[in-house]
C-alpha cells in the first residue's frame, strides 16, 4: 500500500494550518519569533490565517518562515528584502526572489542573474545551479526576506497589512542592531521604506536603487540594471573579512 496523502502532498506547496510550532526557526531567531506571536498582532495574523484556510483559501509558500530557518542571525552577512510570495502555485518557497526547483525563472530573478552576470562576469546562471531556487544564497549568509510572508493562490499582495510587517520590521531592527556591518539591498519604494530600521552609525552599507522587475529595472531615478550593487556587496564583504 502506498504512503502517499493528498495533505503529504499539499504540505510541499502550500499552507496547511496556522501554527508557528510547525514553521522551524534558526535557535537565534526564536525569541523574535515568539515575541511576536505571542502578542496581540501574531495572534490576530495566525487568526486572519486560519480562517482564511477554513474558507478555502490556497495560501503559500508552506514554511513562511523559511528565511529564517536557512538563516541563522549569526551568519547573516546581506540582506535582500522582497514584497511578497510569488502568488503561483509551486513557485514560492519561503525566500523573496527565489523560486522552487524546476519552475521557469521569473522576471525579476532573471534581471538579478543578468545584473550580476554584467557586475561580477559570473556565468548564467550563477550560483550554485541551475534554476531559480537561491537556497545556496540563504545557506551562505544572504537573509532572503519578504516583508509580507504569506499570499493567495493567484492574488499578490492579498495578505499585505495582515500582520507580517510588524515581524519582518522586528527581524530587520534585530540584523541592523548586531555588531557586525551588513550589506542591506533595498530594491523599489516598498523596500526603501524599511531604511529607517537600520541604524546610520553601525557601519551598514545600504544600497537603493529601482525594483528589478522589468516594469522598473531600466528606469530612472537609478536603475536597477547596472547599479553594480552586487560589485560594491562583493568589496565590502571582502573588506570586513566575510
Amino acid at each position: 500500500m502506498s504512503s502517499f496523502s493528498p495533505s503529504q502532498d499539499l504540505s510541499s506547496t502550500q499552507l496547511i494550518v496556522a501554527d508557528p510550532a510547525a514553521w522551524p526557526v534558526a535557535s537565534g531567531w526564536q525569541s523574535v519569533v515568539d515575541e511576536f506571536f505571542a502578542g496581540k498582532t501574531g495572534q490576530q495574523l495566525l487568526g486572519f490565517l486560519q480562517q482564511r484556510l477554513n474558507d478555502g483559501a490556497v495560501i503559500f509558500p508552506p514554511k513562511p518562515l523559511r528565511a529564517l530557518e536557512l538563516t541563522p542571525p549569526q551568519e547573516v552577512r546581506v540582506v535582500i528584502l522582497g514584497q511578497d510570495p510569488y502568488h503561483g502555485r509551486g513557485q514560492a518557497e519561503g525566500l523573496a526572489f527565489s523560486v522552487a526547483p524546476g519552475v521557469r525563472v521569473p522576471p525579476s530573478l532573471l534581471n538579478m542573474f543578468k545584473e550580476m552576470q554584467r557586475d561580477l562576469g559570473t556565468p548564467f546562471p550563477p550560483f550554485p545551479q541551475p534554476g531559480g531556487s537561491l537556497v545556496g544564497w540563504a545557506q551562505h549568509g544572504v537573509l532572503l526576506l519578504n516583508t509580507c510572508l504569506t499570499v493567495e493562490e493567484g492574488q499578490a499582495a492579498s495578505h499585505a497589512k495582515k500582520g507580517w510587517e510588524a515581524l519582518t520590521d522586528a527581524i530587520i531592527r534585530h540584523v541592523a542592531e548586531q555588531g557586525r556591518p551588513t550589506v542591506f539591498m533595498l530594491w523599489g519604494a516598498h523596500a526603501q521604506s524599511k531604511r529607517v530600521f537600520i541604524p546610520q552609525d553601525r557601519g551598514h552599507l545600504v544600497l537603493m536603487s529601482n525594483h528589478p522587475s522589468p516594469l522598473s529595472a531600466l528606469r530612472p531615478p537609478v536603475p536597477f540594471i547596472g547599479n553594480g550593487h552586487f560589485g560594491k556587496a562583493r568589496e565590502f564583504r571582502h573588506a570586513h573579512g566575510y
